[in-house]
């Protein structure tokens, strides 16, 4: 007899109805076993409950019909070369159009007589013969011995179909599945949890979900917000929350760290050098780290915080509280353009404290690493800073004590675990994120982590002016660019990296910053990409900082990691392949001084109304869209409509909080961050976006169960140790489930 586990372990093709063919068409849809199949939650549900004749239908209303093919044709039309299948239906009553684009193989399938169930919205149509048509409307092939049966009425489960499986198929795969396995599905929640959270047993859940009732509502179960849609999105994130705890459980138990000594004389002479104050918010988490630090145990800890609140000078303070300690501290930067920024901000203030820091990076003579390096080992060297290069093996340290890492979400869990692999014990551990992450998407990726978020801006900052410029206004883009450089203020021009090759990109800043240098003379244009050598790069950095550059033209192969508050125009050409997260990073390098800041975006998407007036929209896989397809600077495809509602989000919005929860709206998880941590955290149910609610209750939940039952020994709680370590115990090496 099947178990639960072992539901996970059939494949496929053995479940009757599916065999070798259908079980690939279902392995495409990501159903490999009988666990997944019933995993497989309709994407949504039509109302069939009434069907309407076709010459009672409207023009706007959506409707649901069945009705005969009377005519198919097919044709592609010129410009676009779109295939457009046109289909007649005729019942009793009518007649209508039904128009389906670039799907030939449908020619095929409405051949003349075949019994249709079609659902979609009512067009009006200029032919006086046929004066009603849908677009792209859901259809169903109907047995004629289902006629009758529709005519009832019902609510239709709606699956993701591939070419060759459609969803009355896997639709019958499902009722056979039912029938023949469904007394083998096991419940994991404890009983005193489902009450508390007032949801249904698994076993419970999935038939309403499968084959609901015509006393459902189709509204709640499209919304996906039925106590049984809950069940299965809990189950999920009740399991991530619980298997993070048990990880971080292992991280901190028995784990002797560093007790710093926070109150050391360095620390008291740190506040002697700043320049400027803290803000309450700088000083709040400087408390929440220094607290961490003090104690006997390792800390791991997330500082998140927008671009330009002051998250160097926090790290700056603990690694002064290290150093004071008598350890050493690296701070790793995904990109040399960014190491270098550090390191040229924060030299000046080691240099009065008398600590001594230095840039380990690629390009150095063998002299040049050779000294770093034995200045590391020795521990003459207290704080060194550098890019990927601190993963060398040849790297020692004499007694690594603190390691800070820079935009975390570009470097994955096993390179954080590298570098702090070089210390002789558990060093600290800073995470530090320009990138503002969602609540929901912070608790999730880094769970394991502590987290400090800087909410407080330096006084007196302005909110940068975004600005929206189709192409053809690009020239009023850069009348406003003259002005402000007229004005003795300096400027960047940024460009993507529209193909997955420097070389183009490259070539197209090259060509442009010529073009800009001939249109903005007698102002001084540099130069900043990739391919520049090292000391290039450095030079020219060195060259905007000391206003001896007045327009920086630059790639985004290279993060622009610069700090020059007399830049006031940050001008982003090609704007709709950018991310939010990007168009946000970006933003925020200009106003970062006394002066008003400008973000001009410059697009080929025409004119974008305010996001307010949009239509809402969600992307869902297997729809499909006759919409240009734009390559991202990311290496991403998005259709036009994503981008145009993500610039009119942007332009509307300077909070990067508010701007990180919109794009994993648009996004979703898997692609807000740009990086993969731990695998696809493949939820099948679980919306972050939607269920922030559920996710905060399982993480309290989990860490109640934990509490209670630590190696989850109990008899109530083994089946959700067996699901734990099969679904996250490889992913997050849970060592404490084994």
């Amino acid at each position: 007899m099947p178990t639960q586990s072992s539901l996970s372990e059939i494949p496929i093709q053995f479940a009757k109805g599916v065999g070798p063919r259908r079980a690939r068409l279902l392995e495409k849809l990501g159903v490999q076993t009988l666990e997944d199949a019933f995993w497989f939650l309709p994407w949504r549900y039509e109302n069939r409950l009434e069907v309407l004749p076709i010459g009672n239908l409207l023009p706007g209303m959506k409707a649901t019909i069945k009705g005969r093919v009377q005519k198919v044709w097919v044709k592609t039309t010129y410009r676009r070369r779109l295939v457009v299948v046109t289909v007649t239906v005729r019942d009793e009553t009518g007649l209508i159009e039904c128009v389906f684009f670039n799907q030939p193989y449908l020619e095929k399938t409405f051949a003349p007589g075949v019994s249709l169930l079609l659902t979609g919205s009512v067009l009006s149509n200029s032919s006086e013969s046929l004066p009603m048509t849908m677009r792209g409307p859901e259809y169903e092939l109907l047995d004629e011995d289902e006629l009758p049966d529709m005519c009832g009425g019902r609510i239709v489960p709606v699956y993701h179909e591939t070419n060759g499986l459609s969803s009355k198929q896997i639709r019958r795969i499902m009722r056979s599945i039912f029938d023949h396995y469904a007394s083998h599905l096991q419940e994991l929640l404890p009983m005193a949890m489902r009450v508390q959270l007032g949801v249904p047993t698994l076993p419970e859940a999935l038939p309403v979900l499968h084959f609901p009732n015509q006393e459902r509502s189709v509204e709640v179960l499209n919304q996906q917000a039925t106590p049984e849609h809950r069940r299965l999105a809990f189950e999920e994130l009740f399991l991530l929350q619980l298997a993070l705890a048990i990880r971080r459980q292992g991280q901190t138990q028995d784990i002797e760290g560093i007790a710093f000594a926070v109150r050391n004389p360095l620390v008291e002479q740190l506040k002697t050098v700043l320049p400027f104050s803290l803000t309450s918010a700088q000083e709040r988490v400087i408390k929440e780290i220094s607290h961490a630090m003090e104690l006997p145990t390792s800390m791991n800890r997330l500082l998140q915080g927008d671009v330009g609140c002051g998250k160097t000078v926090v790290a700056l303070h603990a690694i002064v509280v290290a150093c004071g300690s008598g350890y050493q501290a690296a701070l790793m930067a995904p990109t040399e353009v960014l190491s270098e920024q550090h390191y040229l901000s924060l030299f000046p203030l080691f240099e009065a404290l008398g600590v001594r820091c230095l840039l380990l990076k690629g390009g150095q003579t063998g002299r040049e690493r050779g000294e770093i390096l034995a200045g590391i080992q020795s521990g003459h060297v207290q704080v060194v800073v550098g890019t990927h290069a601190l993963l060398q093996p040849d790297v020692h340290f004499a007694k690594l004590g603190l390691v800070i890492v820079d935009e975390q979400h570009k470097f994955g869990v096993l390179q954080r675990a590298q570098l702090r692999g070089k210390a002789a014990w558990h060093p600290d551990v800073l995470v530090m994120t320009a990138t503002p992450i969602p609540r929901t998407l912070a608790m999730t990726l880094y769970g394991d982590l502590d987290v400090s978020v800087i909410d407080q801006f330096p006084p007196g900052k302005k909110p940068v002016k975004t600005m929206l410029f189709p192409t053809g206004q690009r020239k009023e883009a850069h009348r406003l660019l003259r002005k402000e450089l007229e004005a003795g203020r300096q400027a960047y021009v940024v460009y993507p990296l529209v193909e997955p090759s420097e070389k183009i990109d490259l070539q197209a800043a090259v060509e442009a910053a010529e073009q800009l240098r001939e249109e903005f003379s007698p102002f001084r244009l540099g130069l900043l990409h990739g391919r520049l050598p090292s000391r290039e790069k450095q030079a020219v950095m060195a060259q905007f900082k000391e206003k001896e550059i007045d327009v920086l033209v630059a790639t985004t192969v290279v993060e622009v990691g610069l700090d020059v508050h007399n830049a006031t125009v940050m001008l982003i050409e090609h704007a709709e392949r950018f991310g939010l997260a990007q168009l946000h990073q970006l933003r925020g390098r200009v106003g970062r001084g006394l002066h008003q800041g400008y973000c001009l975006l410059i697009h080929a998407l025409g004119k974008i109304p305010p996001y307010s007036q949009q239509m809402p929209m969600k992307l869902e896989a297997g729809q499909k869209f006759a919409d240009e397809i734009i390559n991202s600077s990311e290496g991403k495809s998005f259709s036009r409509s994503t981008a145009r509602r993500r610039l009119g989000v942007f332009a509307q919005c300077e909070d990067g909080f508010a701007l990180a929860e919109e794009d994993l709206k648009i996004r979703g998880p898997g692609h807000v961050l740009g990086v993969k941590q731990w695998g696809d955290i493949d939820f099948r149910v679980a919306d972050l976006a939607r269920d922030t609610v559920l996710l905060i209750k399982a993480k309290q939940m989990a860490v109640e169960l934990l509490e209670r039952d630590p190696a989850l020994i109990l008899p109530e709680h083994q089946i959700l140790k067996e699901t734990l370590r099969r679904k996250w115990s490889e992913k997050l090496a849970l060592g404490g489930i084994g």
